[in-house]
């Protein structure tokens, strides 16, 4: 008769301390974190132009007969043959036979002349009242990992497809989203920290006006803040190799940010430090150049979150279905809600007493987005958040599949992709997952838009 086994113990029972201390290094010295980011650094450029093109630029894919038809343009595969056929100046694709394959520059050409000689009843060309300033969407939660960058990078890839023109502002200094748009960016005179700064140097040259006429010293304008002053958005915008999207990127240097802002407000305590990027956004002629702004937050409520959600018409703020994610979600809304009401009340004392309007601020929509959902697990976690955020919470879950975690690998968008890398089924799928979340996304913008226009507001929410 064998004798029964004995059960196999925890890992972490009976470990020997004089073993454990021979496994250890020698003890850490600040170089070598410069070492480990040295090593990061190269790798994350590796892998970064994955998919890229042998000159390292990233390039978009062209799209087939079938997906302009399917998901572009509203209009048959052999409808539009014939008008091609018909209409030898327009762009004719490439390939043999009835699919011919596209660039997103061609597909745009294809709306226009579709908008104005197609059906008048279809929709060519998306919903966009003239005369009304470009909406600005923030996607911000502060907890990492709820799909803050990859919700934004789709959404704002859905609206190209869609025919929209679209700003994207990387305001986390991971830079995450400047990797998948493949932009470049030397140091953070290409990111909103000079626009910050010419914010600040200006509300500092008008402060100076006012010394000078009282006899009063001025307050001096350091290297940094006259150069900031020379900024203009051409510096820090760059194209990408979407032909309707733009970038103004990100990189480490961005976070000093955090720490110079401050120090900037002390220096001049009426200066509105939430306002920079608003200030930018209008009064460089941003809100007219495009038709959506989309603002990609670090994960921390900071000064930079601040300012993205100072300058937002729509707050969009992703989440999973899940208690911890709920839980920080919640600790988020309520952080929102002191930061700004304490920024309302501490200015309005002022404005009361100057005679002045006072400030207020005001979003069109907030909507929570649930991530990365999993119905046979989370389907009763997210009727919970759904049922305790009520008319904050988007009606669609967007489910995560194959698709969206191949086209992380590649450090690509889903929209990036191209469909013949999987079983047919699997990309439409794929695609369906952020189709439907850019739907309702839409529904909200052009509801503002429309709103908007009924009221005949020109300005920026």
């Amino acid at each position: 008769m064998s004798k029964p086994t004995s059960p196999t113990p925890p890992p972490y029972l009976n470990l020997d301390p004089k073993a454990a201390a021979s496994r250890l290094p020698d003890p850490i010295g600040t170089q070598r974190f410069a070492k480990a980011a040295a090593f990061c650094a190269k790798g994350r450029e590796d892998l970064a132009r994955r998919g890229y093109a042998p000159d390292g630029e990233k390039r978009l894919r062209k799209f087939s007969t079938w997906e302009i038809t399917k998901y572009l343009i509203p209009i048959a595969p052999a409808h539009l043959r014939r008008v091609l056929k018909s209409n030898p100046e327009l762009p004719q694709g490439e390939g043999d036979g009835g699919s011919k394959w596209f660039t997103l520059e061609e597909v745009l050409s294809l709306r226009q002349y579709f908008d104005s000689e197609g059906v008048s009843t279809k929709e060519y060309l998306p919903y966009r009242p003239k005369g009304l300033p470009a909406k600005v969407v923030s996607v911000a939660n502060f907890k990492g990992g709820v799909g803050k960058t990859s919700t934004a990078a789709h959404l704002a890839m859905s609206a190209a497809l869609d025919g929209y023109k679209v700003l994207v502002i990387d305001l986390d200094s991971q830079g995450s989203m400047t990797s998948i748009l493949g932009g470049k960016v030397a140091d953070e005179w290409k990111t909103v920290f000079p626009l910050v700064a010419k914010d600040y140097a200006k509300a500092v040259l008008q402060e100076n006006q006012v010394r000078a006429a009282a006899g009063q010293p001025e307050i001096p304008l350091d290297e940094t803040l006259q150069e900031a002053l020379k900024t203009t958005p051409s510096d820090v915008i760059q194209s990408t190799h979407w032909p309707n999207i733009d970038l103004i990127g990100a990189q480490l240097n961005l976070y000093w940010a955090e720490f110079q802002i401050p120090v900037w407000r002390m220096g001049l305590r009426s200066w509105p430090l939430w306002d920079g990027l608003t200030n930018f956004l209008e009064d460089e002629n941003i809100l007219e150049q495009y038709d959506i702004v989309f603002l990609d937050t670090p994960p921390a409520l900071g000064y930079l979150t601040i300012n993205a959600l100072a300058a937002a018409d729509i707050l969009l703020v992703p989440l999973g279905a899940s208690f911890l994610e709920f839980d920080s979600t919640g600790r988020f809304f309520d952080m929102l809600y002191t930061t700004f009401a304490s920024i309302e009340d501490g200015e309005n004392a002022a404005q009361r007493a100057a005679g002045l309007p006072e400030i207020k601020f005001e979003w069109d929509v907030v909507r929570a987005i649930v991530t990365r959902f999993d119905a046979s697990q989370q389907t009763d976690m997210a009727n919970v958040i759904q049922a305790y955020f009520g008319d904050f919470m988007n009606a669609y879950r967007q489910d995560y599949t194959a698709l969206v975690g191949q086209a992380g690998e590649q450090v690509n968008g889903i929209y990036e992709a191209d469909y013949r890398d999987f079983n047919r089924d699997t990309y439409v799928r794929g695609r369906e997952t952020f189709d439907r979340t850019y739907a309702e996304f839409k529904e909200l913008l052009i509801g503002c838009w429309w709103r908007d226009a009924q009221m005949g507001d020109t300005g920026n929410g």
